[in-house]
């Protein structure tokens, strides 16, 4: 049965069409075609808890289902991958770096 999961890096969101049986690694190859960056060079993981999905593990093993999001961070240059910014990636990716805090409340 075809499914599809949302890989999402920064404002960017990839429709993946996959299935169950699929391994993360073959999601990370389907990746590389459409960005251009090497399978061993991206790290899927679980935007909400951080889990880093395993390469030879199924989606089916690790309870991804259809329209699942999940994130993709690239290995930097000194070899170590981004930082992933764990919270609600579902709707969007913001840290304090994004925005100012304003204070709303009467004065």
């Amino acid at each position: 049965m075809d499914m599809y999961i949302r890989v999402k890096r920064g404002k960017t969101t990839y429709f993946i069409r996959c299935k169950p049986s699929d391994k993360v690694l073959d999601i990370k190859q389907k990746l590389q075609e459409l960005i251009d960056q090497p399978a061993n060079d991206q790290r899927l993981s679980l935007p909400d808890t951080g889990e880093i999905l395993e390469d030879s593990k199924t989606l089916a093993d690790q309870k991804i289902e259809t329209d699942a999001v999940v994130a993709l961070t690239m290995r930097k240059d000194d070899n170590e991958f981004e930082e992933l910014v764990v919270g609600d990636l579902v709707n969007s990716i913001m840290t304090l770096k994004h925005f100012q805090m304003i204070d709303c409340r009467d004065k």
